[in-house]
């Protein structure tokens, strides 16, 4: 694709498209309920308020939309359970409640988490403040009844976006109400853990209620939420088989297992995360005015609060039937010593806002404007670690108290009164990011309730963005159209700064630009069939937890590199999709080359060797996916949801860890498949089956871990879930739903939940 060699002849045509006022029409539908295409190519809009006013109107990528009608088919707690069907698409959910739910999606994996993006009506969800399970999006800012649609651009196609939607971009629009709506939800859901010495019930319940109503021009939209949730163990206590005879005190109860390696080892407990106990207090409220009939402001206010445990137990007894926790042990006449903390319990108190605004206009056709700005506070952030099992002795606190982001996004765009030959489309705006990571540890006398003590160690710092963008869409005749656009940005990392009890280290400021092209080439092949070729560039820029922060384990600082390099990724995508009055089939063949890959491993090329987050040279990802969506399918009553997805991702070059190339990269299974089917039994009576497949995954680069069916392990896996809804009237539904059907024990380093019965019932008034 010569295009893609010049870029800077593509960002010259693309401006001079714009300043003369081209502009490109968006592209099809992916909707089913919409009539299909005409020669012209279809229009997909993605709204950031209830009025439409497009955050992307111009879509040259693959798209998935769940609309409200599909939510009401599965099995939701969690606003990211939404997304557990989509193609190519995983959500790392570990149990109902888990805070840390990201997501992998084609050559992305779950510990890539910058590499995707979330928003809320315009409002950016995702934390991007770091690059790894600990930084999810902020799914609990949303409630899923309140949502109109939720819409999934697969990757960094679109100029309106930043290079972290390499992976994928979730877009979800809150329904504003019509009329006065009060809502009432309670559910409740249990699992049974029979596995690792471990046999009882977890569980849990949450409560909903929400309050929306329309005066005029005013509408508003209220929700507040209360889980409390008993997940599974998640971290077992492991040590690799003694060679080495001794004299500890003699204790029983551990469990024989062999480790990801193929060594054997000894089960001795559950620490680290351990069994995990949350409870989460939620709210959410929405409010629009519109100022004229065009032209609509909004305000967004979210809170999310959670206290958590994470309980250790030991399995190991001596000979008086007491527990053992730390010391010199001996196992089958086989010594071990188990540090002091090795089952050191810990909390975690969370609590986060979010502010956002917004203005703007939502015409049909003309031109549009509109801003968001948001603001996001971790006002509190604290992880309190024993320094041994007592309830009230020393410990250890984390405090990331006032990390936050900010953003702001101006757009505009035009959209001629009627299509058709040489007319064109445009949009053009700036962006704005700020994140700000501040990090300290601090001795505890008493690691439960006490005050912070003496400093241990800190580290923060700032990063920035600012980015102009332009995209036209030319409609060269009834079936031709021509997408081109690019996105210039500024970024700077400054204020980095790392601290121990007695020293202080600053880092000097930096400065990045780099200019992202875009292009796309659509054809109407026909009333049902649109061809569509795509190529972008994109580029990820470091966050601030890679470039000064490293990882705090609650004992440790692991300290990261601040001279890292943005990953620059280069993607090529086609497309065939067909529309049916009733259905919409995709098929799509992707490839992605990224340099510079931001990815933490072990640089084995140096003695010691080194942990820590580095470029990976090359990865290159390549697969294809197909989907169909329909409904009516072969019966009246019958609606039918399925994609297969394959990809390869291969780690082409890693000169710090030569021994991962050639292999399939850090949790990418080869293939993922899903399939859902909904029966309407009557009116008033859903049933739907659904089956989710993933293959194998690795947890390390070098494929070293090569039993993945055991704790620590990544493993292959088939659920099943089903649900049955009743609608027993315009006020009251029910429905009893179980995840994992076939009670499959299977494993992403973590157990994942076994069969998992859930009831729910709602309330409308």
């Amino acid at each position: 694709m010569p295009f893609l060699a010049t870029e800077g002849r593509v960002l010259a045509r693309a401006i001079a498209c714009a300043l003369s006022a081209y502009t490109f029409a968006a592209h099809a539908a992916e909707t089913p309920d919409l009539p299909p295409p005409t020669t012209n190519l279809h229009e997909v809009r993605v709204s950031a308020t209830s009025h439409g006013t497009a955050v992307d109107p111009d879509m040259p990528a693959a798209v998935e939309t769940i609309t409200p009608a599909k939510l009401e088919r599965l099995n939701i707690v969690n606003t990211e359970d939404a997304l557990k069907y989509l193609p190519a698409f995983g959500i790392r959910k570990r149990f109902v409640g888990d805070e840390n739910a990201t997501f992998s999606v084609r050559g992305t994996s779950n510990q890539q988490s910058a590499r995707g993006l979330v928003y809320l009506d315009g409002l950016l969800l995702s934390n991007l403040l770091g690059n790894n399970w600990a930084n999810p999006p902020r799914w609990s800012m949303a409630f899923t009844d309140n949502l109109a649609r939720i819409d999934v651009i697969y990757g960094a196609y679109s100029a309106l976006y930043p290079g972290n939607s390499i992976g994928a971009t979730v877009v979800m629009t809150t329904r504003m109400p019509d009329k006065l709506e009060v809502t009432g939800d309670v559910q409740a859901f249990t699992q049974h853990v029979h596995t690792y010495g471990v046999d009882r019930d977890y569980g849990g319940s949450k409560q909903t209620a929400t309050i929306g109503d329309r005066s005029g021009r005013f509408a508003f939209l209220i929700g507040v939420s209360h889980l409390q949730s008993n997940g599974q163990p998640l971290v077992y206590a492991v040590q690799n088989r003694s060679t080495t005879t001794g004299s500890g005190r003699p204790v029983t109860g551990a469990i024989g297992d062999t480790g990801t390696t193929g060594l054997p080892r000894e089960v001795l407990g559950i620490n680290a995360e351990g069994q995990e106990a949350t409870s989460q207090d939620e709210a959410h409220a929405r409010f629009t005015y519109d100022l004229t009939p065009g032209l609509t402001a909004a305000a967004t206010l979210g809170y999310w609060k959670q206290d958590l445990s994470h309980r250790t137990d030991t399995f190991l007894r001596d000979a008086n039937g007491n527990p053992a926790w730390s010391g010199p042990v001996s196992i089958d006449g086989r010594q071990y010593t188990l540090p002091a903390n090795f089952f050191a319990p810990s909390t975690r108190q969370s609590r986060n806002y979010l502010y956002g605004l917004s203005l703007g206009t939502h015409r049909d056709t003309g031109w549009n404007v509109e801003g968001n700005v948001s603001y996001f506070d971790m006002d509190q952030n604290r992880d309190r670690t024993a320094s041994a099992v007592t309830y009230d002795g020393p410990g250890l606190l984390t405090a990331g108290d006032g990390s936050r982001w900010r953003t702001l996004d101006l757009r505009a765009s035009h959209t001629p009164d009627t299509m058709g030959a040489n007319t064109h489309t445009v949009s053009f705006g700036y962006h704005y990011d700020g994140y700000r990571l501040d990090n300290a540890s601090y001795a505890l006398d008493n690691w439960r309730r006490g005050d912070a003590g003496a400093l241990t160690a800190s580290n923060g710092g700032s990063t920035q963005t600012q980015a102009l963008y332009v995209q036209d869409a030319w409609q060269l005749d009834e079936r031709w159209r021509l997408t081109a656009g690019a996105r210039y940005e500024q970024w700077r990392a400054f204020n980095g700064a790392r601290a121990t009890a007695s020293a202080t280290t600053g880092y000097p400021e930096r400065k990045e630009t780099h200019t992202s092209p875009k292009v796309s080439l659509a054809y109407a092949a026909g009333d049902s069939l649109m061809l569509r070729l795509s190529g972008a560039r994109a580029y990820r820029f470091p966050t601030v937890n890679e470039l000064f922060q490293g990882t705090f384990n609650g004992i440790s600082l692991i300290n990261n590199d601040p001279s890292l390099k943005p990953e620059n990724d280069l993607s090529r995508e086609l497309s065939a999709e067909w529309y049916h009055p009733d259905s919409i089939t995709r098929f799509t063949v992707f490839r992605s080359d990224t340099r510079n890959t931001l990815f933490s491993q072990t640089d084995t090329t140096v003695f010691p060797n080194v942990t820590s987050v580095q470029n990976v040279d090359l990865v290159r990802t390549r697969g294809a996916e197909a989907s169909y969506d329909g409904t009516g399918v072969f019966t009246p009553w019958l609606d039918l949801t399925a994609n297969a997805a394959y990809t390869q991702a291969t780690t082409v070059r890693n000169h710090r860890n030569p021994a991962s190339e050639g292999k399939q990269f850090y949790r990418i299974p080869r293939w993922r498949a899903n399939v859902m089917a909904t029966m309407h039994a009557s009116d008033n009576v859903a049933l739907t089956l659904a089956g989710r497949y993933s293959g194998r995954q690795y947890n390390t680069l070098d494929h070293s871990d090569i039993d993945p069916d055991t704790f620590g392990g990544a493993s292959d896996f088939l659920t099943f879930d089903a649900k049955v809804g009743w609608t027993l009237s315009e006020h009251v539904e029910l429905s009893v739903g179980v995840d994992n059907l076939t009670n499959r024990r299977y494993y992403v380093y973590y157990p994942y939940p076994s069969r998992t019965w859930l009831a729910e019932a709602r309330f409308r008034l």
